[in-house]
């Protein structure tokens, strides 16, 4: 591709500038080779000449298209180069206010110097499981790779942070750290992840100082290693230190701060504790003093103190041993006071009386003659004698700095040492990642030591990032199997050999550091006289004999000879160490305990240590040479390790927010090796793309033929004839790989394709308008020409008829005008008269209306004025009123605080009375229900044997009133009587021996009966015979025949009723012998009647027994003894017989009367009509009509009976109903007026009266509980005098019994057997199970319960009626320990299934529908339950599943691909931690969701909590969808917004298909919509500013400006988002109340509401199945 093709006209260039450093220009035309200038125009219009040279070929460098500006990666843009990555990140910072950037493994991070929402717990939720390229770049991004690599790879991480001061490099790894924090989880220790971050405020403290760059500058660097376990949860951490910054203790520049600690000690002085150390204010001490700046703007010292107390309370670290800590350094704050005086040029002294001096001494608790002295002489030591030698002044006050120095530096050291004791973990470190926050590269006027330092520590750096970056890009190549060669990187191996080789400079360093009269002058020396002729790094400054220069990586650096010596020696008075180790201070003594021991631990001291006397001074190690191994730990660490980095950029030297100075950005850029990474990819193929992103992207520039089944081969035949050259690009086996500028170039041809398209389809569309238009014209021109040739024919014959009628109309013209004159002067006259009269009426009443109109308006404008007034006054009384009413809340709250606190004080005194008033009130319940129990079975056994009174009155009454009947009626029959009688008598006997006849001696009667009619049939027949014959013999007697016809058609009538009548007993017969089969079960059941009696017996013997004895002893026995006891039992079970006995005799009469009804209705009527006097006791001699008339006598007693029931029963109901109706309103007004006359009384008064209320309302439920129990005692007396009258009744009964039986077996009567139909058990719906079973019943039931085989074949929610049901008998047996063990026990299993097997969809389902199962019978039947942490964990688990589809189907995924046209970027995808599968379509979400549906519907969920998961659902899918939206700069389109309004059509579809559209889970969708709406509106106007407004109601301001900042065009047509109109969005919504954050919160979980749904299942139908293996559980 030549140079003729991309420089030619309308291309964009950059051109060099002083003030800018580059700037944009267009050429006017095109270049050509050979020409000698390119021919300009820039952004402001000036037109320039740029010299080029053609032999150089420095052409201009190409600005990329602006559809590739502003990329999350500076490598995927076309042309990388300087100018290309200044302007993409000015445009994402100034314009976007996107601080970070990718510049491949490099995160760019721009200090904004301003707060911003990108750091919540949401955010870091949102980029948690991501991979790198799928989100916009972040500190988080990079720190979850880091965790996804270490938990992937088993490789340790580390994340190397770096940038110079100001840049936000401590900022960026707190963050990090606080990621890790959030994300992991802490293993065996608790708050570990808090004490983690807990270090960061302390090393602050301590660490970090205002310079004239960075009100924070840490002043030193931190290597912080965080272990995790085998789980990938935090346990611990260590921290390493470098290079502390120790001169800062003594001097400060101007407008710079000491270490902050020392001005938080300042500003809490005032504090109690810290009164010993008589502190004051900052300014009032050296050295806090110097540097003119002791207050921070926007930092509050005292509160910052706070926060260190904290930390170091969050670490472990004790109160006493923080005092000791803030005592060293209070006493250095007056160490530095202390004044030297000087008393000749070689002596000075100390004033003994100095205050600082003294307070110094005190507080070290060492004597201050002693210190006093050796800060003013020195100890020189010989080989026989030892000299004590005065020092001057300077000297003196330079022991004095350097011993505060050296303290500081030891206390620093021995916190660290604290910080990585309480953060050590005993469990066994699997891997670490380590954050390194260290200084970038530095240059400064004065370079001294430290800097030194700093740049060699860069050097390493760059040299390990240079290779990695080199590895990776190398990887990558083979990876995708790309012939590659070596690429030429920057080496900096040599500069590092200048600085650590042997003869190096450090070497010389230390070196002259060993010599007796060594000097900074004669190590300048040396270092021209070996290095400057050796080395092309090394330089030496022409006009200075005592500095040297270096070429960095970065830049070339002069360093000043000064000091050097001295600050690598680190020496400090020998004498003053002696006096401070005799200090009784323990902490003091600590600090100097390595002095003690053989300094070979000292490589893993990361600070200074000072000389620990002359036998140790060989062995003592330099600053350099302890740095030097240091570094060479710390690289070694870093090349185990994977490395990932930051790098940190400063963005101007004013601290303005997010303003870019281009200058200083270029001279960081250069000095991280930002430029050095874009040139390395650069010099290979930086832009690489998969084939489905070429092909989706250049689709348009291939024909139809062109278009292959095979992707991978369409675009190499594409590739290779657009672009001739084929070194500019490479296929491997997943991408293409493009040199630098060859995306531009396709890009170009792509625009110029889609703009020749675009011609093309406005040719077309314009020809057709045109042509259209043409037509139209065509056609009108005719349609106008004929009408004006119709219109000129109708003229014409118009005028022939005109001019013929003319002559006519004169004629009569003439005359009609004279006459008409003379009526129009007449009428003129008339007229002149009216209109005046007209004008002068019109006037006098313009003249009333004009009057009446003013008074009308005098009077509303005087109304107006009144009700303006009138609203004044009324605003100005209510903010009156408002202040007034504010103010008592005010006092009101402060009163009601205090009474609060009062209240829960006399609440703890009478803790204690409260539990023995809740005992008494159990015990009270207890005796009332039992009481209750026994009134009620009392009442129904009186009740029993009102009614048999009652029946036996009545039957009475009823046979007397039938006999007078039948008397009245048959005087011819007399032995009716003798045969009703004798009915009754056998009726009462039936009564009685039902109850033991068996059904077989019924169907004997039966045949009987059926003998008996069949040989009365045989009489009639012979009857009927004798009658015909006698019809023969009298056929002349004509009144004898008419009444033996008559008789004969009764007979016949006869004949046929017993035919019938015969039939039907035939059918009897049958169904008796099929009942005959059941007779073993009513045998057994008789059997069981008779046990019961033998029971019964011998409960009525033991009662005898307790009464005597309870009548010997002449007093009740006392309630809980064992006679109290037994006659309790037997009583209930004496009640339980009566109850089941007298439902016996009820069914017997029933079936009796049934039976009776159903034998005789057939023949009734027959029997009235044959009935005679001659034959009555004939035709009744089976008492078939009497038993008839009894039959229906007693179903109307018993339909009675029962109505009479059920009614009593109503009507108490009802009357209970309306007491506990009538008791709460009074409660309630009882409440109301005392709340109303509290709020009225003052604090204490308030207090009192509640605390005399609630006395009242206690004694007053004491004194009704008194009196229930008074009413139960007498209730209970009365139920043992009831009992001895029952007892009596029995043996009664009993004897009666006997002698019916024997009677019965006497007589050789028949007797009719009776067949009772005895219901089948009953179960009440309890299962009863042992003590100690409740382990195998939840193992079963729980524990190894299967969801699926439930759902697939039990009923839903079976085990929680099996759990109900035991519930049910615990609580029947009234064991408060065996339902509080079941209870607990099922909770706790459940509880562990769901911890167990949380992430299983089915289960946790499951047992959410059991336990609200659960719940609602327990509200069913008075109890209570709560499922709301299942419901939790079931959302948590279903988030679960949902998770990984949402973003792929509601974002990543283009259902219309053709349509929507979206970009593919070419980003490199950084990370592989998730395996490439399948696309998720929305189709793949609906079927998860459905499945959750079906599943919720098999398990028998409530349909009301199913709406309720619906929504919660549908509120994740937006809240996930939104915030990764909000995350991500690719997705923010108009095609984008296209294809989520489609994926929310989709879900709507579901939920109008499964009947959920009114559960609110489409509202839950509407920031959604919105946010896809304000994508594909129109962002131009004021007026879409406020259609904007007006339309995003569920949006935040924040989301709403993130949006519209992120919007990216996709192709070239489209045009960004102003910063203008953003501006007027801002300025309409900020008057919108309403939260700052950005992101919505995922993690809500709207309020459950379970309603209470009975079930429909009857506990008593529910069969056990035999896979549960429940077979100890027994059904009551």
């Amino acid at each position: 591709m030549a140079a003729s093709e991309l420089y030619s006209k309308y291309a964009r260039v950059w051109l060099p500038d002083a003030a800018e450093v580059w700037k944009s220009a267009e050429l006017i035309k095109d270049y050509t080779p050979g020409d000698l200038t390119l021919t300009l125009r820039l952004d402001d219009g000036t037109e320039l000449e740029y010299k080029i040279d053609s032999q150089a070929n420095n052409l201009p460098p190409l600005r990329n298209p602006n559809i590739l500006v502003g990329e999350n990666d500076l490598t995927a843009l076309s042309y990388l180069h300087e100018p290309a990555v200044l302007h993409n990140l000015k445009v994402r910072f100034v314009d976007s206010r996107l601080i970070y950037t990718y510049c491949g493994i490099v995160l760019v991070a721009i200090n904004p110097y301003e707060r911003l929402p990108i750091y919540e717990p949401d955010i870091i939720n949102a980029y948690s499981g991501q991979n790198m390229g799928d989100m916009d770049p972040h500190i988080f991004a990079v720190a979850e790779e880091a965790y996804k690599q270490m938990a992937r790879d088993e490789r340790n991480q580390s994340i190397i942070v770096s940038g110079e001061s100001g840049a936000g490099k401590t900022v960026s790894a707190k963050y990090a750290m606080r990621y890790f924090a959030t994300v992991s989880c802490s293993s065996g220790e608790a708050n570990i992840e808090e004490r983690v971050l807990a270090s960061s405020p302390i090393m602050e403290a301590l660490g970090n100082a205002k310079t004239t760059r960075n009100d924070n500058s840490s002043r030193f660097g931190k290597y912080i290693e965080i272990g995790f376990d085998k789980k990938h949860c935090i346990i611990g951490a260590n921290m390493r230190t470098y290079l502390l910054e120790k001169s800062r203790v003594v001097f400060q520049a101007h407008e710079e701060r000491n270490y902050h600690i020392f001005y938080q000690l300042c500003a809490s002085s005032h504090l109690p504790e810290f009164k010993a150390f008589k502190l004051g204010c900052a300014d009032d001490f050296h050295c806090t003093n110097q540097g003119q700046s002791p207050v921070i703007e926007g930092v509050d010292d005292s509160k910052e103190m706070c926060n260190t107390r904290r930390a170091f309370s969050l670490l472990g670290i004790s109160e006493s041993d923080q005092m000791a800590i803030y005592q060293i350094l209070a006493a250095l704050l007056h160490l530095s006071n202390v004044e030297v005086k000087e008393q000749s040029a070689d002596r000075c002294s100390i004033s003994p009386d100095n205050v600082h001096l003294m307070v110094f001494c005190e507080l070290m608790g060492v004597a201050c003659e002693e210190m006093a002295h050796w800060l003013c002489h020195r100890k020189l030591k010989t080989t026989t004698e030892t000299y004590v030698k005065p020092v001057p002044k300077m000297s003196a006050v330079n022991g004095r700095d350097a011993l505060a120095k050296h303290i500081y530096a030891r206390l620093f050291s021995r916190i660290v040492d604290s910080i990585n004791s309480a953060l050590k973990s005993a469990v066994k470190q699997h891997s670490f990642i380590g954050v390194l926050d260290i200084y970038g590269f530095e240059t400064f006027d004065v370079n001294s030591f430290e800097q030194f330092c700093i740049n060699y520590a860069n050097e390493k750096l760059q040299q390990q990032f240079n290779q990695h970056v080199f590895k990776l890009e190398q990887e990558e190549y083979m990876k995708e199997e790309i012939p590659w060669t070596l690429i030429d990187f920057y080496d900096n191996q040599p500069c590092i050999n200048l600085i650590e080789a042997k003869l190096g400079v450090l070497d010389l360093l230390d070196e002259e550091c060993k010599m007796p009269k060594g000097s900074d002058d004669t190590w300048a020396q040396k270092l021209y006289n070996t290095l400057l002729k050796q080395n092309a790094h090394f330089d030496k400054p022409r006009l200075s004999n005592r500095a040297f220069i270096i070429n960095h990586f970065a830049d070339k650096v002069e360093y000043q000879c000064e000091g050097f010596l001295e600050k690598n020696k680190d020496t400090v008075n020998e004498e003053q160490i002696n006096v401070l180790k005799k200090s009784k201070f323990d902490l003091l003594l600590t600090l100097f305990e390595d002095d003690e021991k053989v300094p070979s631990s000292t490589n893993k001291r990361t600070s200074v240590i000072g000389r620990a006397g002359p036998a140790q001074r060989d062995n003592k190690k330099t600053v350099g040479l302890q740095f030097r191994q240091s570094l060479h730990l710390l690289m070694h660490t870093l090349n185990a390790t994977t490395p990932h980095y930051v790098r940190c950029i400063k963005p101007n030297d004013l601290k303005a927010s997010f303003t870019l100075d281009p200058v200083r950005a270029v001279q960081q850029l250069r000095a991280c090796g930002i430029l050095e990474t874009i040139r390395i990819s650069a010099a290979g193929f930086p832009s690489r793309w998969t084939y489905q992103e070429f092909f989706s992207r250049y689709r348009v520039l291939m024909k139809q033929k062109d278009v292959l089944p095979d992707r991978k081969q369409t675009c190499k035949s594409l590739l290779e004839k657009l672009i001739q050259d084929q070194d500019k690009y490479q296929f491997g086996k997943n991408k293409i790989f493009f040199r630098a500028g060859q995306v531009a170039y396709l890009e170009k041809l792509r625009s110029d394709k889609l703009r020749m398209a675009c011609v093309r389809i406005q040719k077309t569309i314009r020809c057709w308008l045109a042509r259209k238009k043409y037509l139209r014209m065509r056609e009108s021109a005719i349609t106008i020409q004929r009408h004006v040739r119709g219109h000129q024919a109708r003229c014409y014959v118009k005028f022939l008829r005109r001019t013929r009628a003319a002559v006519v109309l004169q004629r009569n013209m003439r005359m009609w005008v004279t006459r008409r004159r003379y009526q129009q002067q007449r009428s003129a006259a008339i007229a002149i008269q009216c209109f005046l009269r007209a004008y002068m009426a019109k006037k006098q009443y313009y003249k009333l209306m004009f009057e009446k109109k003013s008074v009308v308006i005098q009077k509303w404008v005087r109304g107006w004025l009144v009700r303006q007034h009138y609203r004044r006054t009324l605003t100005a009384i209510i903010l009156l009123q408002s202040c007034v009413r504010r103010m008592r809340a005010k006092k009101e709250l402060k009163k009601l605080k205090v009474e609060a606190r009062s209240v829960e004080h006399f609440k703890k005194l009478n803790f204690g009375m409260e539990n023995k008033i809740m005992q008494l009130q159990h015990k009270i319940n207890e005796q009332q229900k039992e009481n209750k129990e026994l009134s009620e079975r009392l009442n129904a056994v009186e009740k029993a044997r009102a009614t048999e009174r009652e029946k036996q009155s009545r039957e009475l009454q009823n046979l007397h009133r039938s006999e007078q009947e039948v008397r009245a009626k048959v005087e011819t029959l007399p032995s009716l009587l003798e045969q009703l009688s004798f009915l009754q008598h056998e009726l009462e006997n039936t009564l009685y021996v039902s109850s033991i006849k068996c059904c077989f001696h019924e169907v004997v009667e039966l045949n009987m009966k059926n003998s008996l009619l069949n040989s009365e049939k045989d009489e009639l027949n012979k009857l009927i015979l004798e009658q015909a014959q006698q019809l023969t013999d009298v056929e002349t007697n004509f009144e004898n025949t008419k009444q033996m016809e008559k008789d004969l058609t009764e007979e016949r009538s006869r004949y046929q009723n017993l035919l019938s009548e015969h039939l039907h007993l035939e059918e009897r017969h049958r169904d008796l012998k099929e009942e005959i089969n059941l007779s073993i079960v009513r045998n057994t059941s008789r059997q069981e009647l008779e046990s019961e009696n033998k029971k019964l017996k011998q409960n009525l013997n033991e009662l005898r027994k307790s009464l005597t004895t309870e009548n010997s002893e002449l007093m009740p026995p006392a309630p809980g003894s064992l006679p109290y006891s037994i006659l309790l039992d037997q009583l209930s079970s004496s009640n339980d017989e009566l109850e089941m006995r007298k439902e016996e005799v009820l069914l017997l009469r029933s079936h009796m009367v049934r039976q009776e009804a159903l034998k005789h209705k057939c023949y009734l009527n027959s029997l009235v009509l044959v009935l005679r006097p001659t034959d009555i006791h004939t035709l009744n001699e089976d008492g078939e009509l009497w038993l008839a008339y009894e039959g229906l006598k007693e179903t109307n007693r018993l339909l009675e009976c029962q109505m009479r029931e059920q009614e009593q029963v109503h009507n108490e109901k009802y009357r209970k109903l309306l007491e506990e109706v009538n008791k709460l309103k009074k409660e309630n007004e009882q409440q109301q007026k005392l709340l109303t006359q509290n709020l009225l009384l003052s604090e204490d008064a308030r207090i009192d009266a509640s605390l005399k209320h609630e006395i009242t309302r206690l004694a007053s439920e004491n004194l009704e509980h008194m009196e229930q129990q008074e009413k139960q005692d007498k209730t209970i007396r009365k139920l043992k005098k009831q009992l001895k009258f029952y007892v009596k009744k029995v043996e009664d009964f009993e004897g009666n019994h006997m002698a019916l039986s024997v009677n019965s077996s006497v007589t050789n009567a028949p007797v009719r057997a009776v067949n009772i139909t005895r219901k089948e058990k009953e179960y009440q719906g309890m299962l009863e199970y042992r003590q100690g079973d409740e382990a195998r019943l939840l193992k079963n039931v729980v524990i190894d319960l299967k969801p699926r085989g439930v759902a697939v074949s039990l009923i839903p929610g079976l085990p929680a009626y099996i759990i109900f049901m035991c519930l049910r008998y615990a609580d029947r047996v009234n064991d408060d320990q065996r339902v509080s063990t079941l209870l607990n026990s099922t909770i706790s299993s459940i509880k562990g299934v769901i911890k167990r097997r949380g992430k299983d969809f089915e289960v946790v389902s499951f047992w959410l529908a059991n336990t609200c199962r659960l719940m609602h019978c327990l509200k069913q039947y008075s109890y209570g339950y709560c499922s709301i942490q299942i419901y939790r964990q079931f959302i948590k688990c279903m988030e679960d599943n949902l998770q990984p589809l949402i973003v792929a189907s509601m974002l990543e995924h283009e259902t219309i691909q053709g349509v929507l046209g979206s970009k593919p970027t070419g980003l490199r995808k950084r990370s592989t931690s998730v395996p490439e599968v399948g696309a998720v379509t929305v189709e793949v979400l609906l079927q998860r969701l459905s499945h959750f549906h079906t599943t919720m519907s098999q398990h028998g969920m409530d349909p009301d909590l199913i709406k309720q998961v619906v929504r919660q659902l549908f509120y994740i899918i937006c809240a996930v969808t939104l915030n990764n939206l909000l995350l991500r700069k690719d997705m923010c389109s108009w095609s984008k917004g296209l294809q989520i309004r489609y994926n929310v059509w989709q879900l709507e579809e579901w939920l109008a298909e499964r009947e959920l559209a009114d559960c609110g889970a489409k509202e839950t969708l509407e920031p959604l919509v919105q946010a896809a709406q304000l994508l594909q509106i129109k962002k131009k106007t004021e007026a879409d500013a406020q259609a904007i407004c007006n339309m995003s109601t569920a949006l935040t301001t924040a989301q709403i400006v993130k949006v519209l900042t992120l919007y990216t065009p996709v192709i070239e047509f489209e045009e960004r988002v102003s910063t203008s109109f953003i501006t007027i969005i801002k300025d309409l919504l900020k008057d919108r109340v309403e939260s700052s954050t950005l992101m919505m919160d995922a993690k809500k979980i709207f309020s459950i509401t379970l309603l209470f749904t009975p079930s429909s299942v009857a506990l008593e139908t529910i069969q056990m199945p035999a896979s549960l293996n429940l077979g100890f559980l027994n059904r009551i």
